[in-house]
């Protein structure tokens, strides 16, 4: 192990000039298949077309896994307690690059671990806001990514929400303290969206499944009308519970993500995660061909899709109106 941590040193000390200045893990394994850490709050089954998004990406660039660069997919599955010890080990072992997928807490464990091993994110909230990046345009360091928006499409997705189940007064929303950024960026942009529709909102907690199941009792409890799940990814990864007890409890939900109206849920408005994984791929190939991280843009998430499940809808007894089913990428009939 220590000779070769020397060894990978002294390839990187005769590269002199640039890889001087950037003396990066990706620059220092030229003898060795460099190793890309891929961290996500997803769960393997619900990430399989973003995963294949990535790694097209990565071909595009010259990478092939298995072939000429390692990939190591870790699965937090919501579990973000996870998050510093795996970083420690992910910077002690130098990996050639971290990429932070859909996951806020991932990329700030990322960035509050190493300032040398290159960082690719993908998150869903403001990265200069957030700490990550000095400016969208230069974001400096060793840190760059794609923002994708969810606190932006709260409200466009409570009002399809809306125009979808227009009785319903009474909104329940469901975040996760655990995922604190988004949970509060959710809650801080939904009331005022609310109050322009003429809807009441219940704001529920959920890091669990069981938690989720206490919730939807809440819900019931307080005759709420309609269920509203803020963007997470152990939320997405527990899509089939969801699914099950919205039907089970004949209410109306929006999701953040396909995947959940694939899998019976009603509805979901949300950024293409599948685009997203596409993009960060990119970044990574193009660092791991000695491109400087802080000097490639953040880049904005510009795809949104529309999926609405026909088959859940007759189940509640909702009448999609031609509008929604227009305005839709993916109807499931």
């Amino acid at each position: 192990m220590i000779a070769a941590m020397k060894r990978r040193e002294f390839i990187t000390l005769l590269g002199g000039g640039a890889a001087a200045a950037w003396p990066l893990a990706a620059r220092a394994q030229q003898s060795v298949m460099p190793v890309i850490a891929f961290v996500t709050g997803a769960s393997p089954e619900v990430s399989a077309r973003r995963v294949a998004a990535f790694s097209k990406a990565l071909n595009e660039t010259g990478y092939v896994e298995g072939q000429n660069v390692t990939v190591e997919y870790h699965w937090l599955d919501g579990r973000y307690d996870r998050l510093p010890s795996l970083m420690a080990d992910l910077v002690h072992r130098r990996v050639s690059v971290i990429a932070t997928l859909g996951s806020n807490p991932a990329a700030l464990a990322a960035i509050a671990a190493t300032t040398t091993i290159p960082v690719v994110f993908g998150v869903g909230d403001n990265p200069v806001k957030l700490g990550l990046v000095a400016s969208l345009a230069r974001p400096g360091g060793n840190v760059t990514g794609v923002n994708f928006f969810v606190a932006e499409l709260t409200a466009k997705r409570l009002g399809l929400l809306h125009d979808l189940v227009p009785k319903a007064v009474r909104i329940a929303v469901l975040v996760n303290p655990a995922h604190a950024s988004t949970a509060e960026a959710t809650l801080q942009e939904i009331p005022e969206a609310a109050r322009s529709l003429g809807l009441e909102i219940q704001a529920l907690n959920a890091s669990t499944s069981r938690e989720i199941e206490v919730a939807f009792a809440s819900l019931l409890r307080d005759r709420a009308d309609a269920l509203f799940v803020a963007p997470d990814g152990f939320f997405v990864a527990r899509r089939m519970q969801f699914a099950i007890l919205a039907a089970r409890h004949a209410i109306p939900a929006s999701y953040p993500a396909r995947e959940v109206v694939e899998t019976g849920g009603l509805m979901s408005y949300g950024t293409d995660l599948i685009e997203m994984h596409r993009q960060v791929g990119i970044y990574t190939g193009q660092i791991l061909k000695g491109a400087n991280p802080g000097n490639l843009p953040v880049v904005q998430s510009t795809k949104f899709e529309l999926a609405i499940n026909l088959l859940t809808a007759r189940a509640l007894g909702i009448e999609v109106p031609n509008s929604i089913q227009l305005l839709a990428d993916e109807v499931i009939e």
